[in-house]
């Protein structure tokens, strides 16, 4: 029995009349994250989790009508009964699990499985097809230790005030920036975040999400300063001077990247599953089938094919990432 179809708008649950993710306004969504890619402002009617509501509310404006439920809290919409689990990936992102006639598939949206102060781990969920993100589904994506970047990180920020530059850390601005904040040493300098990222650590905040304070300084030369990616050459990036940059991405696993946009450093941190968690993910889920969605998704159907699992390249439309 199959649960999802493609159609134009995205994936689709003819069951239960409602769409995962669309990339066009639809009469009823449902949301995994917050993430501009996966919300699209006018669809009739939203669900999200409880604790990513006021991220998705901050995207879509006031005027959304977005329903919320807990985590793992079950609801029956049309014949299907559905549920949102932790993915892992950022506050209040979630995996959808559908289950009709005993059938249960899990929809995983973006995920990882490295452990994050600022949202909830993901949870493995049995069933018989999961469709699965492929972001960096390429063996050479492979994550190291989230101590060891945070510690380069921090030996980087302590040469730069040793050199008397301000650290410019280019990071997206929802959930990357947070997921750093929560880890850097707020003893060895001021932190300061651009408006964007300030914003969102408003709602962070709110939910009790623990985060050092991030305001100006009179002494740039000692300071962190987070912003988005978009920020790198701005006249808001250019008022602190000679500053070191660096970007925290998993993109910066691929030998170039730094060079080509002509930064001083470069951090991989992925708020993706690597190579390895991916293929841990799917297995953890003992699912019959997988549709592998975005991203790298031929060498990961190939390599569970190798591997013995049935698995399909699923061309889901991805609505362009703001972030």
């Amino acid at each position: 029995m199959a649960l999802l179809d493609l159609r134009e708008p995205g994936l689709y649950c003819p069951a239960g009349d409602f769409y995962i993710d669309p990339v066009v306004p639809v009469d009823r969504a449902l949301v995994t994250h917050a993430h501009s890619d996966h919300v699209c402002p006018g669809s009739r009617a939203y669900l999200s989790t409880r604790a990513g509501r006021p991220l998705v509310a901050a995207r879509l404006g006031s005027d959304a009508s977005i329903q919320a439920v807990d985590y793992g809290e079950p609801l029956t919409i049309g014949a299907v009964r559905v549920s949102f689990h932790p993915a892992g990936h950022i506050l209040g992102s979630a995996q959808v699990r559908l289950e009709q006639g005993g059938e249960v598939w899990v929809v995983s949206g973006d995920y990882k499985l490295a452990p994050d102060p600022t949202c909830p781990p993901f949870e493995p969920i049995r069933c018989h097809t999961f469709v699965t993100e492929s972001t960096f589904g390429l063996p050479i994506f492979r994550w190291s230790a989230e101590a060891e970047i945070i510690a380069a990180i921090h030996a980087w920020w302590r040469g730069n005030q040793e050199a008397g530059k301000p650290s410019l850390l280019f990071a997206h601005a929802l959930g990357k920036a947070q997921r750093l904040l929560a880890s850097l040493d707020a003893a060895i300098g001021p932190i300061h975040a651009h408006e964007s990222i300030e914003r969102l650590n408003a709602i962070y905040r709110a939910q009790g999400i623990s985060l050092p304070p991030t305001t100006p300084t009179a002494d740039w030369r000692r300071a962190l300063i987070l912003a988005p990616p978009s920020a790198q050459g701005s006249p808001w990036s250019r008022r602190f001077g000679a500053a070191s940059t660096a970007l925290a991405s998993g993109w910066m696993r691929i030998r170039g990247t730094r060079r080509r946009r002509s930064l001083d450093r470069g951090f991989v941190l992925s708020d993706h599953a690597d190579w390895p968690a991916l293929l841990r993910a799917i297995d953890e889920t003992r699912a019959e089938t997988v549709w592998v969605t975005h991203g790298y998704r031929a060498p990961l159907v190939r390599w569970l094919h190798e591997h013995g699992r049935e698995a399909v390249a699923v061309a889901a439309p991805v609505a362009e990432a703001a972030s």
